[in-house]
């Protein structure tokens, strides 16, 4: 599947490696039958930086790169293929976020260093994946009359909604030997219940956050305080029914619909929500949440972290500000029962070795205008389609053989 690319020697003094120049076009992650060398991991390191990305570069390259070969592979199987002309446009889409031309943009990128072959790998995968996920969940993605109509209470000026749920997170990590098939049986079980007291009683019992003292019970909130991929689910269950399961890194999600009522006044819609991560050694241990809750103790706000993080290594701390749709989904979840200053200590990162200190910075709320019912429609049915992507996505990591050598 994949294309050995080379390296001009010029380059390759110049670029910062990740994988040293003799190990180059060696593979440094196998996923399933396929090799990730490492020259696409320091070319896609290199490209993120360009870009401006924040974070740990090193780690979200080979992330992406393997999530890029299991789309690559989920298409192949189905049989589907990328022309050159749909990867030349989507060069040209990445190229108009910034005003660019595609001539313009893939300069900008190449005398930065980056192959011009590196940059079609990158747009490659999502164009895979688009066809992919419409094969295969496009009937899964109808939209009811009913469903437009609760939308639209969102974007009209007649009021908003806001909902009363209840949450279980089961563990699902893929290095513990056998949680992830526990979870997927659990799950099973909890979607056909729609017994508020039977799925407090599971809450209690398997969910991993904080809300399982008080059954999973969560405190009424807006509609669009909701991660996306979660409203469209909510707005599809009836009172007392449970979601299907929502995949989300080393876990997965289910929701109870406990109650639904309409305001006088609608709720606004999210621009941007902006947050920190404070990396802390030991998962949760009890010493990471003790030093958790001793730095929680001491900071009101998300610049107070940059004091905390002061001498330390800077990749601990990551403050990022996003639109709704591109957060994490299980960053995405704790977000949503968070007001500015406030934390969670839900989130472990790296096999649960390290625990994630999550702060809530803001949202940036953007006004709401009338939208047409056509556009609501289509706003839901992408909703599902990238909620189904993602469960899909997680679905095939579980799966997959992915090795280092």
């Amino acid at each position: 599947m994949r294309k050995l690319l080379f390296l001009s020697a010029t380059l390759l003094s110049l670029m910062p490696a990740v994988v040293p120049a003799q190990g180059l076009f060696s593979p440094v992650v196998r996923v399933n039958e396929d090799a990730i060398t490492g020259y696409e991991l320091n070319q896609r390191v290199l490209l993120l930086r360009t870009f401006g990305t924040p974070g740990n570069i090193p780690k979200l390259a080979e992330e992406q790169l393997i999530d890029d070969a299991l789309k690559i592979q989920a298409a192949e199987q189905m049989g589907i293929t990328v022309s050159p002309d749909d990867i030349q446009g989507g060069i040209a889409e990445l190229a108009g976020r910034g005003s660019l031309s595609p001539d313009e943009f893939v300069a900008s990128l190449t005398s930065a260093g980056v192959d011009r072959t590196t940059i079609e790998a990158f747009v490659l995968p999502g164009l895979a994946w688009r066809q992919v996920v419409r094969q295969k969940y496009a009937s899964q993605a109808t939209v009811t009359e009913e469903e437009i109509d609760r939308a639209m209470a969102l974007t009209g000026n007649g009021g908003g909604l806001r909902v009363l749920l209840g949450e279980i997170i089961l563990p699902a990590r893929p290095e513990v030997p056998g949680e992830v098939e526990q979870a997927t049986r659990i799950a099973s079980r909890v979607t056909k219940t729609n017994s508020p007291a039977e799925f407090s009683s599971f809450a209690r019992q398997y969910s991993a956050t904080a809300s399982r003292n008080a059954g999973g019970r969560m405190p009424w909130m807006p509609i669009t305080q909701l991660p996306p991929i979660l409203r469209p689910l909510v707005l599809s269950i009836g009172i007392n029914e449970v979601t299907q399961p929502i995949e989300i890194p080393n876990g997965i999600a289910l929701f109870q619909l406990r109650g639904l009522e309409e305001t006088e006044a609608p709720a606004p819609e999210y621009a941007a929500i902006e947050y920190a991560q404070y990396l802390i050694p030991g998962g949760q241990t009890p010493a990471a949440l003790a030093e958790a809750a001793r730095v929680t103790g001491i900071t009101d706000t998300c610049n107070d972290l940059y004091g905390v993080n002061k001498g330390q290594d800077p990749a601990r701390l990551e403050r990022v500000s996003l639109p709704p749709a591109e957060i994490p989904n299980d960053i995405a979840i704790e977000l949503s029962k968070l007001d500015a200053g406030e934390t969670s200590t839900a989130l472990t990162r790296n096999g649960g070795q390290t625990l994630v200190l999550l702060m809530m910075c803001g949202r940036t709320a953007v006004i709401n205008q009338e939208a047409s019912r056509e556009d609501v429609a289509n706003n839901l049915r992408n909703q599902r389609l990238a909620g189904s992507a993602d469960s899909y996505l997680g679905q095939l990591r579980a799966d997959a053989r992915i090795t280092r050598p």
